[in-house]
């Protein structure tokens, strides 16, 4: 990298870019789902197509995570992170003006594309940016906004669609992205990982293992689980899963070293990230049905009931960075964890057919503030626990393993709720979503005790001032490997 790159990037700018990126890349997840009875009304198209336009998009920003962030590392994660911003840009104008119900699913599986590569450098660019000593609290900002931009999708899709067309869910990334791109070609600084070549089987392996897990996961409750095709997709990605390990354990230079993973850091922090998305993902899914199909409430007034869930992490998470900085990321992540678990076993145990908003505010108080707790350190743990080259790989591997979590997520709980109950009537779906978020809570206590195979802080002397142009290792979260 060159002093004149060197000097281009600034943290406050860096924050900006990379957590507006991420906003749009997050919020997409979850925004179309308030609006899928207005798009069947304007492009018509059987249930199926309906929830495709959901999981085109899930499933191509799984698939390509990891192989985005390669690209990143290898020709560049400032040129490509404004390359995945310009396709997650146009694709969303394309889903915005879509004619029907094929185009608005392939825009979507654009978009996913385009978010797959941008969404895993934010992390990285940010961390090239931002002294080692303010890492905890900037990572807070930006946890905070992706974790606002995951819980009030609903929201966003549901007050646009209501109060003026399902068209503005798209068009709502289309001017946030046309001035992210000039800002990050001007303001961001250039880096590169090591430099090596793309692994081609790698690559070839992860995704066609990623695209047949979520595939299988996706369409296993609206098909059945002893659907052919389903269990055809979740048996070869489970293979192709296993072949990837074996294949990236013998590489010379494989796109996610397999010796990561013997890193407790590492390895806990990931396996923390996965089951807190697959209980999260899970309960939020089957609550915002909760308080719209049984409560009465509007997709707006559903929205505005889950702000103290969805709105804390404004609140809390530059506070938990703050405090990440100070103690430590495993302690703050562990207890916004075991937060989050009290607070979907409230929500569990006060749930009824007629239950009032002020029985379940505690709740969603409690999960917001963990949810918020979590975020911020987490990301600073999973950059902290690898080497600076190869922090680009580590952000996808943990963005993809979030994705895989929120899809087997939403996936356990379908089952759950279809098993016990129902949409037959309000009762039936209370029976169904009570035992669903009590396992939803005992996945993510599960995921606090995961957190504990993280190492504690320990004190190590001030890193040496790097020369001019290089960007220095994270010593945010120094830890025993």
């Amino acid at each position: 990298m060159s002093q004149h790159t060197a000097r281009r990037g600034g943290a406050a700018w860096a924050l900006v870019i990379t957590s507006v990126a991420g906003f749009m890349a997050a919020l997409d997840n979850l925004v179309v789902t308030t609006a899928l009875p207005s798009i069947r009304e304007d492009l018509g198209g059987a249930l199926d197509d309906l929830e495709w336009t959901v999981s085109a998009y899930t499933l191509t920003f799984a698939v390509l995570l990891m192989f985005g962030a390669a690209l990143g590392d290898r020709f560049g994660r400032r040129r490509m992170f404004t390359v995945g911003l310009t396709v997650f840009t146009g694709a969303s104008a394309a889903a915005a003006m879509a004619p029907g119900i094929g185009s608005l699913i392939a825009a979507r599986a654009v978009q996913g594309a385009g978010a797959a590569v941008m969404m895993p450098l934010t992390l990285t660019l940010l961390t090239a940016a931002v002294p080692a000593a303010r890492r905890g609290t900037v990572y807070g900002i930006w946890g905070a906004v992706n974790g606002l931009a995951i819980a009030s999708g609903p929201l966003i899709g549901g007050t646009l669609t209501e109060h003026a067309s399902w068209h503005w869910i798209f068009w709502l990334n289309v001017p946030l992205g046309l001035v992210a791109l000039p800002l990050a070609r001007l303001r961001l600084a250039e880096s590169h990982g090591s430099g090596a070549r793309l692994d081609v089987p790698g690559t070839l392996l992860a995704s066609g293992a990623l695209f047949g897990i979520v595939y299988g996961l996706v369409r296993g409750p609206a098909d059945g689980w002893t659907d052919p095709v389903v269990l055809t997709a979740l048996s070869a990605g489970g293979a192709l899963l296993a072949g990837f390990v074996l294949y990236s354990s013998r590489a010379a230079h494989p796109m996610l070293p397999m010796r990561l993973f013997r890193s407790r850091a590492f390895a806990g922090i990931n396996a923390a990230s996965l089951l807190m998305f697959v209980g999260m993902f899970g309960s939020v899914f089957l609550l915002s049905q909760y308080m719209q199909g049984v409560l009465g409430n509007s997709p707006t007034e559903a929205g505005l009931r889950m702000l103290p869930w969805t709105g804390m992490p404004m609140l809390v998470a530059p506070i938990a960075g703050f405090l990440s900085d100070r103690v430590g990321g495993r302690p703050v992540v562990a207890a916004g964890l075991l937060l989050q678990a009290v607070g979907l076993g409230w929500m569990a145990r006060v749930a009824t057919a007629d239950a009032s908003y002020a029985v379940q505010l505690p709740g969603l108080v409690i999960s917001g503030v963990g949810m918020a707790l979590y975020f911020a350190p987490a990301a600073n743990l999973v950059m902290s626990s690898v080497r600076p080259e190869e922090q680009g790989i580590a952000s996808g591997a943990n963005n993809a393993l979030r994705e895989v979590g929120g899809a087997l997520g939403i996936a356990v709980m379908s089952s759950i709720f279809s098993a016990q109950g129902g949409y037959e009537s309000a009762q039936s779906f209370v029976d169904g979503m009570r035992p669903a978020l009590v396992t939803g809570a005992a996945v993510v206590a599960l995921a606090a005790v995961a957190v504990l195979l993280v190492p504690g802080r320990r004190k190590t002397a001030p890193a040496a001032t790097p020369p001019a142009g290089q960007v220095s290792a994270p010593v945010l979260e120094s830890t025993t490997r």
